[in-house]
This record gives C-alpha cells, structure tokens and sequence, in this order.
C-alpha cells in the first residue's frame, strides 16, 4: 500500500465517525429554509451538499482543504526548477488534507507514470471519430470507452463491503487520473497539430509531461501545473462537480462518472466561458484600432459596450464578492511572463479600469474579474489558438477535484441523491396564490 493509500485509509478511519455521529444526534438540525425563488432558480445558495476538500467564500475565494490559493502554492513541494507545486502532489493533499514531503509526493509521481499508459482501444476510438467532434466529445468517450477497465465494478459484482467502497474507487481514480494528460495531448496533436501525436517522456511529472505531449516548450509546463491546480476543485455545486457526484451516488464508477462531469462543463454557461471572454476581448481589441489601451480609452470603449445592451464577460461570480484569487494568480503569471503581450495589456487595462465603470454602472452584484478573464489569453500566447481545445484543459484539472471527492463520498458512505420536486400549483398554494 502506498503512502498516500495508508495516509487516506487512516484519515477515512478518523473520519467516519463524525458523519455517523452527525446523522445520528443531530440530523434534524436545521441548515436554513428553501425560497421559492431557489426552488425555481437552480437551488442557487440552498445548502445542501458536503464535501471537505474545497470551499468558496465570497470574500477569500477558493480555500483547499482549508488553505487560499496563495497558501496551497507555497505549501507544496515544487517542481525543481519551477515555482509551481507538483500537481501529484496537490492531489495527495487534496485527498488527505496533508501537505505531503517531497518524498511522499515523488511517490504519486512514481504511482501515476506506472498507470499513465492509455489502452490502444481508446486511440482507435479516437481515431474512428469525425475530425470535426468537438473535442470535449472526444474527451468525453475516450473516458468513457475506459469504463470496462473499472476495477470498482469487478469487486462490486463479486461480493464488497460497502466500507471498502472507497478502495477500488481510489484506484480506477488513479488510473483514469494518470492517463487524462495523455488522452488531452493526443486529442489537441491528432486535431489541430496535422495527426502528429508525442509520446510521453518518463522522467517527467504530470503538469510537465503534458506540456511536453503538446509540444509546447518551457514554461508552459508551468503554465499546466497552475492551471490544472486552479481548475480543479470549486465546491460541490457547480455543474461539473455536482454531475460527478451525482452519478456516482448511483454507484456508476468514476468513467461513467467523470465522463458525466465533462458532459456538463461542455456547456456555455460553465466551462465555455473562458473561450467566450477571449473571443470578446479579441473583438474588443480590434475596436481600440491599435491604440494604446489607456485608461481612458478603455473607460469609453467598456461604457460603449455596457450603453449598447452588452456585458463585459469574465466579470462578475455567482459567488465571489471580490476578484477571483485564480485570476490573480494567473495575471501574476503573466506579469512575470509576458508583461507586454498586447493582449494581455488589454486584459490588464481592462482589469483596472472594468470595476469601477460597472460599480457606477450599477447592475451588477460583483465587478471583479473571475478566473476565465484571464486564462485564454496565456494558452494564446502559448499557442493554443483553438478555442475549442480550452475546456479540456478545464477538465483535465476539473477531474483532480471531482474523482478526489468521489473517493471521499464513497469513504462516508453518502446514499444516492434525490431531491424531492413540488409542482407549481404547490408553490402557488405556498405563496398564498389563488
């Protein structure tokens, strides 16, 4: 058994005991009352989902496992030579709560290049696609086809113990996790990059190995390593993680699962929207017409765009009441990187002038900056022009957080999930309608 296997055993022991106690001294305990506006508008706020692994405050954004994104970077063992934490790493922390040692960490490392190889079968289906799928459906059923090797099916058909759920789920999570960089890199070589596919080199760590399967040299395997960690946890409630978690409460394995999650991202209004932000800031820049993107010009053109009945996208959070700590960190990237890339100029300028333009604009509940206001400008610079590719990358860092909840559900025993519906005449008769 591995370290972080023995590490994540102990730590569900510990853990077990505090649900079970929960449930049965204080179950009836209110959380708070549904509105008939939640009921109507997605269960927006109603608080009804539990995990430990990440939380979002309005105020100090993303926490793992308790720690702000700043804290999370400095925590973990860093890649030599880079300033960025070893994605392996990050998932034992996430997983177990602890800031691993480097040695504890190699060991992931290690672990995930022993399962990292992708079966031939899922290159053949790739391949039997039409060239123009999306690639999200290509991810999708390439997580998919894998089902057949679910190690959590096999030991459920012959007879598991429901406290051992989690065991054969930490290790399909394992192998679909090590395996994700590889299907990532080989759907962007095979549709954008004329069929040319890189093999994997082994002495290279997740975030570097993917960068090196795309072929983008230093330090966009940083740039992986940041994005894969920013991306990969934001509670239970968003589409993709609450889709995971959801099709997991049927016990499906994590391929049905994940695969589920990543149907989810794929829409507009979730993972598209950093694809979305780029496209407008492009167009926007063509409006400025190479003028330098100075304060006041950027105050006209954001005021041209607001009086004309648009918004200005990459701003603004269903929960975040501050700028997103994600984008910082990605804006500190660039700013130690590509301080004078035109475009990422613009974004800059757009940062310091947007907030205050859409407080005096008054319509919208939070100006700041979420994380998709700056992630597409660093993949453009990189060379990932095709905004089509960007949320795979999402779901590449996506599925850190989601598989590593799925683990901890099953740990806990979480039942499958089923909301109760009211018809609209039962809301009606609840408002005092006739």
């Amino acid at each position: 058994m591995s370290t972080l296997k023995e590490t994540l055993y102990k730590k569900i022991q510990d853990h077990r005991p505090r649900t079970v106690r929960l449930l049965k001294e204080h179950g009836d305990t209110k959380l708070g009352d549904v509105t008939i506006t939640q009921a109507i508008g997605g269960a927006r706020g109603v608080k009804c989902l539990v995990t430990d692994i990440s939380y979002l405050d309005p105020f100090e954004g993303i926490r793992f496992r308790g720690k702000t994104i700043p804290e999370t970077f400095e925590a973990l063992p860093k890649v030599p030579g880079s300033e960025y934490p070893y994605v392996e790493g990050f998932w034992y922390f996430l997983l177990t709560g602890d800031v691993p040692t480097m040695e504890q960490t190699l060991a992931v490392v290690e672990d995930m290049k022993a399962r990292a190889t992708v079966p031939r079968y899922v290159i053949d289906i790739l391949r039997t696609m039409p060239r123009d799928s999306h690639p999200m459906t290509m991810f999708s059923t390439a997580i998919l086809a894998m089902q057949r090797e679910a190690i959590f099916v096999k030991q459920y058909n012959a007879g598991l113990s429901k406290f051992d759920y989690w065991d054969p789920t930490y290790e399909d999570a394992m192998n679909l996790l090590a395996k994700l960089p590889a299907i990532a890199a080989y759907i962007y070589r095979m549709k954008f990059k004329a069929d040319t596919p890189i093999h994997a080199k082994t002495e290279l760590d997740f975030g570097g190995n993917f960068a090196h399967m795309m072929g983008i040299p230093a330090p966009y395997d940083d740039v992986a390593r940041m994005y894969f960690i920013l991306h990969s946890d934001h509670e239970s409630g968003n589409v993709s993680a609450h889709t995971t978690h959801l099709v997991a409460s049927a016990l499906s394995d994590v391929y049905y699962s994940l695969s589920a999650g990543i149907n989810g991202l794929a829409g507009p209004l979730h993972g598209l929207a950093n694809q979305e932000v780029l496209s407008w800031t492009q167009a926007f820049m063509e409006q400025l017409k190479g003028a330098e993107p100075t304060k006041e010009v950027i105050e006209k053109a954001l005021w041209d765009t607001l009086n004309s009945g648009q918004v200005i996208p990459g701003y603004g959070h269903a929960v975040l009441r501050k700028t997103d700590p994600r984008y910082t960190s990605q804006r500190e990237f660039c700013l130690a990187n590509m301080p004078d890339y035109p475009l990422f100029k613009v974004v800059s300028a757009i940062y310091e002038v947007a907030p205050g333009v859409l407080q005096e604009h008054g319509k919208a509940k939070n100006p700041w900056p979420n994380v998709d206001a700056q992630s597409g400008v660093i993949q453009w610079y990189y060379g990932i022009t095709e905004y089509d590719f960007y949320t795979v990358l999402f779901g590449v860092g996506r599925a850190i957080g989601v598989l590593a909840n799925v683990i901890w559900d099953r740990a806990l025993g979480y039942p499958i999930e089923r909301p109760k519906s009211l018809t609209t005449k039962m809301l009606e008769d609840a408002a005092g309608i006739e």
